[in-house]
């Protein structure tokens, strides 16, 4: 029987399979934060403050809980083991931001200490030296920060020397006032039924100091924390990393320059090296150099809004006031990003206040009282529904929604897991990603769904899969399922962009693909691109054609809105929610049953999540123009297609008649199913993907 694991590449979540954290934390979140922070007025000891992607002293109730304790010691750690998910953008980011938490925490009668190394020995060192008795500290919903805070609570159990465990106390910033997540419904729709409150803001409080001399630790620079990320103990190499560098559109350059892929690892990492004459990273000194006297832009690529709390607030007051005009000279850095950003509205705010909300910078709580608040001193303590700005605080106050939806969903995942695979979370660009694994040893395998489909489409896949020895892998992407679905263009580019980061920063190694219909399409994409993270790629039904007089062209993910595409997916989201049962079962042509009323009902509850209607604007952009035959070009020995001979969506024999032309060297499997012949004949296509793994790797093929 296989179990559920965690990622190889990171060593500290080796240990635990994600379906049995502890959870022993006591959480102090929603309601309950007023009451626990009266509740411990009557407590002694010392609680440490542990900030990890909450760095702010407003609106943070973790704060206030803290402060009725006699003494309170703030801490951030410097954990390279979450330092390394990060861009040195963000890294950027997050120190302007350290340092601006520290001087906020100086104003209110406090400090911040600041470590290097391993958050669960610095704290573990922390407790012993101040005797602290309790760890106040944010909810999290992704895997690996949720292992760490695991690794914590299990360092602290083992000390002997103390005279009690100290408890973790967990909070979150409580938009919505829900007194238990396991009554959150599975359904945006009906959840938007419920019209719960929001929440009050909260003030930062005075904290109170401790009387003993501690080394509260320097500000590091960035040259620091560069240098402690990349003294890497656990042999990590760089380029994996380094590879995330090279983007899809000058990859597909450098391999049509080139004439053939990018066949090893260290040829993509030397391709990325050269990608542009810009240099990976900087010294403080460039930093320094680079950033104006005032500005919200405090990072060298100056893409995102950055610097403290204040600063985020300053630049949402720009934000809002785009057509009014202004001579203040940071505020018209904001409006000239405004007209340079994708005309789409709201999706600027996500690319620009979208890395400060992630950092806990500003709270989304405060976003939307700051969304709320401008618009009524506009129309005299009134909202209005017209007006451009009007629009703005709209598209605003619906994305910080949106996110807190996401977010809830997420932790409810964590808290009570009753699905058939473990729900994991992945933090890609901002977005929660859901994803799963199954096995702890053997080949990896990752599997990716087609359009509007999710991880659980391989329902019958996953474990019988790893139960012949295989590592096996499922993603939800970005925009479909129970991912998050931000504004933003979805191309295929840009998930393909995901599946390379996803291998990258959670798998760690390279991956036997299998993709199904445009999932197909996406992981030949990444193959063809990237083809030193791919030991194969089985493509079911994949989208994309072939053409033998194929001529490249430059690329782009950015794709413009037109008219015509906002229009029809509106109507084509009306038309699947009457027609979907009728749509997916022609796909089931041998096995209709097979398109359950599960398989049904979670589509139609994702068609109700917030952004749905920008994915489906994709259809009517989506570029499948590069052939299959160009991007398998020197790989095709390593590829297998399986094809459901009776699939609707496509004309299954001209297709194998052209792979067979044009792709010498593909395995082609033929099927008697429809279009989703993993999951309409499960067992025939999981001994077909298994006996190509195990026959693969017996051989060993480069």
């Amino acid at each position: 029987m296989a179990i559920l694991v965690s990622p190889r590449f990171l060593p500290f979540l080796n240990s635990r399979d994600p379906r049995h954290f502890r959870r022993t934390g006591t959480h102090c979140y929603s309601a309950a934060v007023s009451s626990l922070a009266r509740s411990e007025r009557e407590k002694s000891g010392t609680a440490i403050l542990w900030f990890k992607h909450d760095l702010r002293i407003d609106d943070h109730p973790g704060l206030l809980a803290a402060s009725r304790f006699p003494n309170v010691i703030p801490l951030y750690v410097f954990d390279r083991r979450i330092l390394s998910r990060f861009s040195d953008e963000l890294l950027q980011l997050v120190l302007v931001a350290v340092e601006d938490l520290r001087n906020s925490l100086l104003k209110h009668g406090s400090n911040l200490m600041i470590r290097f190394g391993n958050a669960e020995y610095a704290i573990q060192e922390l407790v012993k030296e101040v005797k602290a008795t309790d760890i106040v500290a944010e909810a999290e919903v992704e895997y690996g920060v949720l292992r760490l805070m695991d690794i914590v609570e299990e360092t602290l159990a083992s000390v002997t020397s103390l005279e009690r465990t100290p408890k973790l106390l967990l909070w979150r910033t409580p938009f919505y006032d829900i007194n238990d997540l396991k009554d959150l419904p599975a359904s945006y729709q009906d959840f938007t039924r419920f019209h719960l409150p929001q929440t009050s803001l909260l003030m930062p409080p005075t904290l109170p100091g401790l009387d003993v001399e501690l080394d509260w630790g320097p500000l590091p620079t960035f040259d620091d924390v560069k240098k402690f990320i990349n003294v890497n103990p656990y042999g990590k190499r760089e380029s994996w990393s380094s590879i995330k560098e090279l983007s899809a559109e000058i990859a597909f350059q450098k391999r049509f320059d080139q004439h053939e892929p990018l066949n090893s690892l260290s040829k993509g990492l030397e391709l990325s090296k050269s990608r542009d004459s810009k240099p990976n990273s900087f010294s403080d000194d460039q930093m320094d150099r680079r950033r104006p006297q005032r500005t919200f832009f405090v990072t060298r690529e100056g893409n995102s809004i950055g610097g403290g709390t204040k600063a985020i607030l300053n630049a949402l007051a720009a934000y809002f006031r785009y057509l009014e005009g202004t001579t203040s000279d940071d505020w018209q850095e904001v409006h000239e990003k405004l007209r340079n950003a994708k005309s789409r509205v709201g999706a600027s705010f996500g690319a620009l206040f979208g890395p400060a909300l992630h950092l806990g910078i500003i709270s989304r709580r405060r976003v939307y009282y700051e969304s709320i608040k401008y618009e009524k001193e506009r129309n005299a303590g009134f909202r209005s529904p017209f007006s451009y700005p009007a629009a703005m605080v709209t598209a605003v106050v619906d994305t910080i929604c949106s996110m807190e939806w996401y977010w809830l969903s997420a932790l409810k995942s964590q808290i009570s897991n009753n699905g058939t695979h473990s729900a994991c979370i992945w933090r890609w660009r901002g977005s929660l990603i859901h994803y799963t694994v199954v096995g702890d040893k053997g080949p990896t395998v990752l599997l990716v769904h087609g359009f509007g489909a999710f991880l659980e489409h391989y329902r019958d896949n996953i474990y019988a899969i790893a139960n012949s020895g295989n590592r096996v892998w499922a993603i939800t992407l970005l925009g479909f399922g129970k991912s998050e679905k931000p504004i933003t263009g979805y191309t295929e580019l840009m998930w393909a962009e995901l599946l390379r980061d996803f291998i990258v920063e959670v798998v760690g190694e390279p991956v036997h693909l299998v993709g199904n219909s445009i999932g197909g399409y996406i992981v030949a994409i990444l193959a063809g691109l990237w083809p030193c993270l791919a030991k194969s790629s089985i493509l079911i039904n994949s989208a994309g054609n072939v053409n033998p007089s194929y001529i490249p062209r430059p690329l782009s993910k950015e794709r413009p809105l037109l008219g015509p595409a906002w229009l029809g997916a509106r109507l084509l989201l009306r038309f699947l929610r009457l027609r979907i049962r009728s749509i997916v079962k022609n796909c089931y042509p041998i096995k209709p049953e097979r398109a359950d009323d599960w398989l049904i009902d979670e589509m139609i509850r994702a068609s109700y999540d917030p952004g749905v209607l920008v994915v489906l604007e994709s259809i009517f952009s989506f570029n499948l123009s590069i052939p299959l035959n160009f991007l398998l070009k020197g790989y095709e020995e390593k590829v297998l297609v399986i094809q459901g001979m009776r699939d609707p969506i496509s004309d299954s024999k001209s297709k194998l008649a052209m792979l067979r032309e044009h792709c010498a060297g593909v395995t082609i499997t033929e099927l008697d199913a429809g279009h989703c012949p993993h999951d309409e004949k499960p067992e025939e296509v999981n001994s077909i993907i298994c006996d190509w793994v195990t026959a693969l790797e017996t051989c060993n093929i480069p």
